[in-house]
């Protein structure tokens, strides 16, 4: 997966937005106002942060050497994914972020973004 499929992918998901909060050089994409994916365009190698439930975090550094912690995250919760090893677990990494973060939202936010859903 290159920037161009991830931001594709990222942007598919209902109630995303793709924003620049932290300058024009990091990508930021949120659900509903909370981030659940960010990634460098000046990194020499594509990359993004994910975030992640903290035990499987720790499985997943353990098992795979392109996962590591998140980079200028919270380490506990967030893993810097290098984008071209394993695109189904990639993916995978993707939408368990985004699910985590649609979980944590308003029970009122949540009903709303699957109204959305519903049209």
């Amino acid at each position: 997966m290159d920037l161009e499929q991830f931001r594709e992918y990222c942007l598919r998901k209902a109630g995303v937005s793709e924003e620049t909060p932290f300058g024009p050089d990091t990508l930021v994409y949120k659900v509903m106002g909370k981030v659940f994916a960010l990634t460098s365009l000046d990194a020499e190698e594509f990359a993004c942060n994910l975030k992640c439930d903290p035990e499987r975090a720790l499985e997943l550094r353990e098992q795979y050497d392109w996962i590591v912690p998140g980079y200028h995250m919270n380490k506990k919760h967030w893993n810097t994914v290098k984008a071209n090893r394993n695109q189904t677990l990639f993916r995978e990494l993707i939408d368990h972020s985004y699910a985590l973060v649609v979980a944590s939202l308003p029970k009122k936010v949540q009903a709303e973004l699957a109204q959305s859903l519903n049209g």
